[in-house]
């Protein structure tokens, strides 16, 4: 079994295009999918509405996506031909009261891909791709954090010829990681696919040989 974590450094940048094109393109490895939201003050975790209660019972919420033609981006992974697709919802600072559910999710299924920066606080993924568009300025404190980590980037074409002007963010942290131009309207290009599909049949292995041991 394997993981992937597919991160973004804001919002809008093509994080769910990605996740859903690595699941058609390699439908074999029968994905579970889980989408990892978290809200600040102000809005429900039942279903992102706002909110001014906070009750213990509306600071985490998990459900399964069973309608592949709702629009959200669950339903998205769904329709992309992901085995299970799970929307997780939390408070700000408490995904960790999550975790719990979210390993056992991971741990019953065959692959899982997993769209989130933070889950990368409490996970060692066997992959983890960042997407970056130089064209937006906003940089998650998420995404800064974990940055150094990532296996490969994948940068927007959209912005590929423009400077970045990220605040804080040394171009250091992704010098020698494998890039990849990502444009619409999947996200994803064959040479990606190729890189996941090895990355994936290395961790295949290696578990393989660490269970024999």
């Amino acid at each position: 079994m394997a993981v992937i974590v597919v991160g973004g450094h804001s919002r809008s940048v093509g994080k769910t295009s990605v996740v859903a094109g690595l699941i058609a393109r390699l439908p074999e490895f029968h994905w579970t999918a889980l989408k990892i939201t978290q809200y600040g003050h102000g809005f429900c975790t039942a279903d992102g509405t706002p909110c001014d209660c906070q009750t213990d019972d509306h600071t985490i919420a998990i459900s399964a996506e069973r309608d592949p033609n709702t629009g959200t981006d669950s339903a998205r992974f769904l329709a992309a031909g992901a085995a299970r697709s799970l929307w997780v919802r939390t408070r700000q600072g408490m995904l960790a009261e999550a975790m719990s559910r979210i390993r056992k999710e991971i741990a019953a299924a065959e692959n899982a891909i997993i769209e989130s920066n933070s889950v990368m606080q409490f996970l060692r993924p066997d992959l983890y791709l960042m997407v970056l568009d130089q064209g937006t300025a906003d940089f998650k404190d998420s995404a800064r954090l974990y940055l150094d980590r990532a296996d490969a980037i994948l940068l927007r074409e959209s912005g590929i010829k423009l400077e970045p002007h990220w605040t804080g963010v040394s171009a250091r942290l992704i010098e020698g990681k494998p890039r990849f131009v990502i444009a619409p309207p999947d996200y994803i290009s064959d040479e990606l696919v190729e890189f996941v599909r090895a990355r994936l049949v290395l961790a295949k292995q290696f578990s393989w040989v660490a269970a024999s041991v």
